[in-house]
């Protein structure tokens, strides 16, 4: 769900949903962070929804134009919305 406080464009339901399964890996209190490909692994193990690579890698590519995303160093690491 796209909240009317966070300041980031809208996107699609299923990519927000990938999003969220990103924002829940376990990373020791850090800021999650994995590399494309493992980012790429997650989601399709997680199937929600059931998305083929290409669809995983179009949602990666949004999420990262649109701020959900960053990347540091060839890493990927989530951008939490201001509380």
């Amino acid at each position: 769900m796209y909240e009317t406080t966070d300041p980031r464009p809208p996107l699609p339901e299923w990519i927000l949903e990938c999003y969220t399964v990103l924002c829940e890996q376990e990373v020791d209190g850090e800021v999650p962070s994995f590399s494309r490909e493992q980012a790429l692994d997650i989601l399709l193990e997680a199937q929600t929804p059931d998305l083929e690579p290409e669809d995983v890698d179009h949602a990666l590519t949004r999420l990262l134009e649109r701020g959900y995303l960053y990347t540091v160093d060839d890493e990927l690491r989530v951008t939490n919305p201001p509380e």
